[in-house]
């Protein structure tokens, strides 16, 4: 009878996602014995919007996470640190789940003198887990923080235009910009952008891991497990349902899988997808898919020979079958990526851009171009990369050498990937989780000297043109921009990018929550102030 109840609960959730249509449903419910009659009695209550129930303590095992962790917002460079940002802190707006900007910290934001000068009103009333009162100069200092040339944060190439920011009393900011940004308010809906409290020389404590968020911090464990407990003074009614948290590090696929089937947590990240569809079968775990903007990529310093030649970069994107990694590495979960970072999912994707193949002749051309008969390279992986890295690396090496290019597949260690090997190795495997907005992706993973250009990549007309689309205000005029970018970081970039992913996760049955969103992974990694237990 249980294994009955399940079994329709997994219906109904398909059939809620749109995965199954009605008659499938209908068909799903007959293995049951069950009449269309009673069918129609089902869905009603199961398609209803539940309201949020609070209590529980949530446990999610992620694919992320390393001993190097910090919470300093200036480094929160994975997806566990991502999800600790969200839970602890508040940013200023949020992505809501409908893609929309919604109000945060702030209330209401407005812009000046052609988005030269933006004027954020702020939330009274809204106090730090410590106690403290939330007021202008926290906003002050936890931006400033990204601030200046010594600052190696991950979005100092967003605050860089900033030239003055400063507080209009305890409940409004004002941020002035060397040139116009209409994009502001949704950058700042980023992860890094958390409030922290400002001590008196202007600096924030971040190290107490003291926010405005849902929860309160408990207990972080760099590349392990991170504890959270309710914030019974939040602010926002109907967000932070659970009493407790728990957020684990689990980075090998099969043992992260077995915690779920065993209940030893309550969620999981990053699936093996070629296991997805039995996993569909199992009582009691329901899988979800998102399409969104996360995709895989191999970046090439483009600093280090032989990958100084654009003509060596360019041999290596025609060498790779996106087609067949498609359905090798994603089973279908996913599309093909055309070597830059955006997907339909963004403003201003152009969609008539030449789609690349794979094609050994055009990379033997290009080999040629740079001088080459051959070329051998190695290429560092490891899974902590993305879920099927090494398999995708060892899978292009078989590839390639149709086109005369011997790869050289090193497989790393997943501890201590994102520190050792990424960024410092001159070609590997990686991931982008993508961003809220296009010269989000564009500014923080392409332009010159940003902390996270992962390809080392200095070009001088992109980084005009992604200056000039910033603070174009004209839609028709920022599109032909953003053209323009994306075929200069497909066809002169350091890049290869194969696939765009699906983000495909899986929960206990006794999870809820409502529509998904897509910015990031995991309900846009908010999964602990949005979800509840039935």
């Amino acid at each position: 009878m249980k294994s009955d109840d399940a079994f329709k609960r997994r219906l109904a959730h398909e059939m809620k996602s749109g995965r199954m249509d009605r008659r499938e449903f209908l068909g799903g419910l007959s293995l049951l014995g069950l009449s269309a009659a009673a069918g129609s009695t089902l869905a009603g209550p199961a398609f209803a919007e539940e309201t949020p129930k609070a209590g529980g303590h949530m446990r999610f095992a992620m694919a992320h996470g390393e001993a190097a962790d910090t919470l300093d917002p200036a480094h929160v460079n994975n997806g566990y640190t991502t999800v600790v940002a969200y839970a602890i802190t508040n940013m200023l707006t949020e992505v809501a789940t409908d893609g929309s900007l919604q109000p945060k910290l702030a209330e209401s934001w407005e812009a000046s003198e052609g988005a030269t000068k933006w004027t954020f009103k702020l939330r009274k009333g809204v106090e730090f887990h410590n106690g403290r009162s939330f007021t202008a100069k926290d906003v002050v200092a936890s931006i400033n923080h990204h601030r200046g040339e010594k600052s190696t944060s991950s979005v100092k190439p967003i605050v860089d235009p900033i030239t003055s920011i400063e507080a209009d009393g305890d409940h409004a900011v004002v941020i002035r910009l060397k040139s116009g940004d209409a994009d502001i308010p949704f950058k700042l809906s980023t992860f890094s952008f958390g409030i922290y409290p400002a001590r008196d020389d202007g600096t924030i404590d971040w190290q107490s891991g003291i926010g405005t968020g849902a929860y309160r911090l408990k207990s972080f464990k760099p590349g392990e497990k991170t504890e959270l407990e309710k914030n019974k003074n939040f602010w926002q009614a109907g967000r932070g349902h659970f009493d407790s948290g728990e957020l684990l590090s689990i980075q090998d696929t099969a043992a992260r899988q077995n915690a779920l089937l065993t209940n030893e947590v309550d969620g999981i990240d990053r699936l093996d997808l070629k296991t997805v569809d039995r996993l569909k079968q199992t009582v009691g775990i329901i899988v979800e898919e998102v399409r969104g903007k996360l995709h895989y990529t191999f970046p090439m310093l483009t600093n280090v020979a032989p990958f100084t030649d654009n003509n060596v970069r360019l041999a290596l994107k025609h060498a790779i079958d996106r087609e067949a990694l498609l359905k090798t590495i994603l089973f279908g979960h996913g599309t093909v990526g055309n070597d830059h970072p955006l997907t339909p999912a963004y403003p201003f994707f152009a969609a008539d851009i030449e789609q690349r193949v794979y094609d050994p002749d055009k990379a033997k051309f290009h080999l040629k171009q740079a001088g080459l008969a051959s070329l051998a390279v190695d290429l560092s992986a490891a899974n902590a990369a993305f879920t099927g890295a090494v398999d995708t690396a060892i899978l292009y090496a078989a590839q390639a050498k149709k086109a005369d290019i011997a790869i050289n597949v090193i497989q790393e260690p997943n501890d201590g990937y994102w520190t050792n090997i990424w960024q410092k190795k001159p070609w590997c495997a990686a991931y982008w989780f993508g961003t809220p907005t296009p010269d989000d992706i564009l500014s923080q993973a392409y332009s010159t000297g940003a902390s996270w250009n992962d390809s080392a990549w200095s070009n001088e007309k992109f980084n005009k043109i992604l200056a000039e689309a910033r603070s174009e205000l004209d839609a028709g005029k920022r599109a032909a921009m953003y053209r323009d970018l994306q075929l200069l970081v497909r066809d002169e970039g350091g890049v290869v990018i194969p696939l765009f992913a699906n983000d495909v996760f899986a929960t206990s049955a006794k999870v809820r929550h409502g529509r998904l969103a897509d910015n990031y992974e995991c309900d846009g990694r908010m999964f602990f102030d949005r979800w509840w237990f039935a």
